[in-house]
C-alpha cells in the first residue's frame, strides 16, 4: 500500500475517532480493520480493507502517535487560526491538520513539505471547496514556526 493511502487511512481513523469518547478509541480502531472493502454506486472503491500486517501495524502507530499527541497538536491549532475555535473547524480539516503536524512534530521520517502536500491533496478530497486553502495556510505557519 503507498504512503498516500497509509496516511489516508490514518486520516479516516482520526476523523473517526472525533465522534466517539476516547474510552471507545481501540474498539473503533479494531472496526475500522474489520470493516469490509465499500465500493460506491459508480463501481469506485470507498473503504480499501486489503491491509497486510506491515500496513496495519504502519496506520496504528501514525494514527497512536496523533492520538496520544492531540492536546499539544490541537494547542497548535488553536494558536494558529486566528479567530476560530478548535470546535468550529470542520472535523475533516481538523483531523487532516492534525495528522498533518503529528507528522510534521512527531515523525522524524516525514519531510515537512511532504506533510503539508499530503494534507492538503487530502483536504482536496475529503473537505470542502476551499478547505486545502484553510488547511496550506495552517500548515505554513507551523512549517515556520520549525
Amino acid at each position: 500500500m503507498t504512503r498516500h493511502l497509509l496516511r489516508e487511512h490514518c486520516f479516516k481513523i482520526l476523523f473517526v475517532l472525533d465522534f466517539y469518547p476516547e474510552e471507545e478509541t481501540k474498539i473503533q480502531i479494531d472496526n475500522y480493520f474489520e470493516s469490509p472493502s465499500l465500493e460506491d454506486e459508480e463501481d469506485e472503491l470507498i473503504h480499501d480493507a486489503n491491509y497486510s500486517d506491515v500496513d496495519i501495524e504502519y496506520i496504528k502507530s501514525k494514527t497512536m502517535l496523533v492520538k496520544d499527541k492531540r492536546p499539544e497538536i490541537d494547542q497548535i491549532i488553536s494558536e494558529l487560526s486566528q479567530g476560530w475555535k478548535l470546535e468550529r473547524i470542520g472535523r475533516v480539516e481538523r483531523n487532516i491538520l492534525r495528522l498533518a503536524i503529528g507528522e510534521m512534530k512527531y515523525d522524524n521520517d516525514i519531510p515537512v513539505s511532504v506533510a503539508i502536500n499530503e494534507a492538503v491533496e487530502l483536504a482536496k478530497t475529503f473537505g470542502r471547496d476551499e478547505s486545502y486553502s484553510f488547511v496550506n495556510a495552517i500548515l505554513s505557519k507551523v512549517s515556520m514556526e520549525e
